[in-house]
Parts: structure tokens; C-alpha cells; sequence
């Protein structure tokens, strides 16, 4: 199985960095999590940049890093709530069927309306909000770990 994260920003805090590379070397060569990492359109930082214009520049530059056979899955405050079981489950059907799944994390103001609409899935990792370098090694534990439920590895011991 191949899974994409498509991620904005280019410049993670270290610890974040090394937790998701760390999570990221672990799974098997038949099991490939890559990260690909976009670039964040600039901010002037006072406020006046049209946010629709940014998330529409972020939207595209994702869209060009998701592969041909991919199938959007994005992350999002307002997306379904999954538990580690059905990102297991949903993760083993898209295995079964042969399905590339792509995990979307946007950029500070989140993600283009028109890429949600196009999404397979959206997901939200928490109720709370979460900085994105935290949101990276979360989502890279928990494709880590629903592997581990699907291989009967024993890092998942619920």
C-alpha cells in the first residue's frame, strides 16, 4: 500500500521533524508512507492578503503534489470524527481495493473550500486545535499505529 501526507509549510520545529521521520522509517517497504511537503503561500503578516487567494495558491500547489492515482483525504476541524479503529478499517478496505489514499494538511488558514468539496474524506484529528507540526506527527502515529492494528504488531494494545 502507498499512502501520501501532503503537507503546507516547509520549516517544521526539530522535534516535530524527528517524531515524524521516526514514525515515517518505521513501516514496512509494503506499507509506504511518504511525506511531501508544499509551500505555504506568503503572508504579509498584517492581515490584508485575501484569504480565499492564499488558500486557492496553497490548494493548487497540493493538488500538483497529490499523485495521479491519488484519493484526497483532508484534514479538517470540522471533519469526521474517526476513532484509531476506522482509520484502521477505512485504510484496510482502500489496501484491499487498491486505492492510494492522501492525507491533506493545510496551511494556517486552512484548506481551499473547493479541495474540501473534492476530498474523499475529511477527518479532524481533535476536537482541539492543533499547531500543524503537531498535527504532522499525530497523523503519522496514527497511520503508524493503524498499521500496527492490521499487521497484529504489537504496538497497538487496546
Amino acid at each position: 500500500m502507498r499512502i501520501t501526507i501532503v503537507a503546507v509549510g516547509q520549516r517544521q520545529p526539530a522535534w516535530a521533524q524527528d517524531a515524524v521521520d521516526d514514525y515515517l522509517a518505521r513501516f514496512p517497504a509494503d506499507f509506504k508512507v511518504e511525506l511531501k511537503e508544499v509551500k505555504a503561500e506568503p503572508r504579509s503578516g498584517k492581515g490584508n492578503e485575501p484569504i480565499q487567494r492564499l488558500m486557492a495558491a496553497e490548494a493548487a500547489r497540493i493538488r500538483a503534489a497529490v499523485p495521479a492515482d491519488g484519493r484526497i483525504v483532508t484534514l479538517d476541524e470540522r471533519g469526521a470524527d474517526w476513532t484509531t479503529d476506522k482509520l484502521a478499517s477505512a485504510l484496510g478496505r482502500w489496501r484491499d481495493e487498491g486505492l492510494h489514499p492522501v492525507f491533506v494538511i493545510g496551511g494556517p488558514d486552512g484548506l481551499d473550500p473547493e479541495l474540501k468539496k473534492s476530498a474523499q474524506a475529511q477527518v479532524r484529528l481533535s476536537s482541539l486545535t492543533l499547531p500543524h507540526a503537531l498535527a504532522r506527527v499525530l497523523l503519522a502515529e496514527q497511520l503508524y499505529r493503524a498499521w500496527s492494528m492490521l499487521a497484529n504488531h504489537p504496538y497497538h494494545r487496546a
